[in-house]
């Protein structure tokens, strides 16, 4: 499994176009950053992806 997703495996992955996974990016981006965390522009965390659309924290079994 991937550290990090960008739009095109985030698309793949929720089944959405790329332009609603930029979206949903820099969404989970700001969040990140207001909680202190560095962010890479147009790559996301896998697991932060994991928790926000799937309810699974790192280190869990679905």
């Amino acid at each position: 499994m991937r550290q990090v997703y960008g739009a095109k495996e985030l698309s793949d992955i929720l089944g959405v176009s790329e332009s609603k996974s930029y979206e949903y990016i820099r969404i989970m981006n700001s969040e990140l950053k207001e909680k202190g965390f560095l962010t890479v522009r147009g790559k996301v965390p896998a697991a932060y992806v994991q928790e926000r659309f799937f309810g699974v924290k790192a280190g869990e079994t679905a």
